[in-house]
């Protein structure tokens, strides 16, 4: 497990680039260090608190003492995947609430079964790093289904 405090100026304040007074903490799950660093840098750059970890299995064992705001999850992990970890979310009281973001080279039935699972929004790799600021920043707000690029957030069917 990575934690990284916001970064700070001066006396110690934390600052936001652009996003006065936003704050959160977001647990970044993937196993690639690269897409963990980039995630973590371009979130940590707008506010965020971002935390990581490097499966499901570890993302499991740390997020009741983290409490995120948002959960980001790979698809494609070893020890547990990301859907998986995203269904043992949702079947946790504790946990259920939270907003979950797959970021991940999905196919079709992939996202299906994430929907299923409770994943609240998706944004495809390789991904515009604003773009992924716009979807968590929306998820932190709101716990509707986002579909990368919309104004508002997409209900599901049914």
């Amino acid at each position: 497990m990575e934690v990284r405090k916001r970064r700070t100026r001066g006396g110690g304040r934390a600052y936001a680039r652009g996003v006065p007074g936003l704050s959160g903490r977001v647990l970044v799950v993937d196993d690639n260090k690269v897409i963990r660093q980039l995630i973590r840098v371009n979130l940590e750059l707008e506010g965020f608190e971002v935390v990581t970890a490097a499966d499901g299995a570890e993302c499991l064992e740390i997020v009741h003492r983290v409490r995120p705001d948002v959960v980001t999850l790979d698809v494609v992990m070893p020890r547990l995947d990301g859907l998986r970890t995203a269904a043992l979310l949702r079947g946790d009281v504790r946990t259920r609430d939270i907003p979950i973001l797959v970021i991940s080279a999905c196919t079709r039935p992939e996202m299906d079964s994430g929907r299923s699972a409770g994943v609240d929004a998706f944004l495809a790799k390789p991904f515009e790093p604003a773009e992924m600021v716009r979807v968590v920043r929306r998820l932190a707000g709101w716990h509707g289904v986002v579909a990368p690029g919309d104004v508002e957030p997409v209900r599901p069917a049914g």
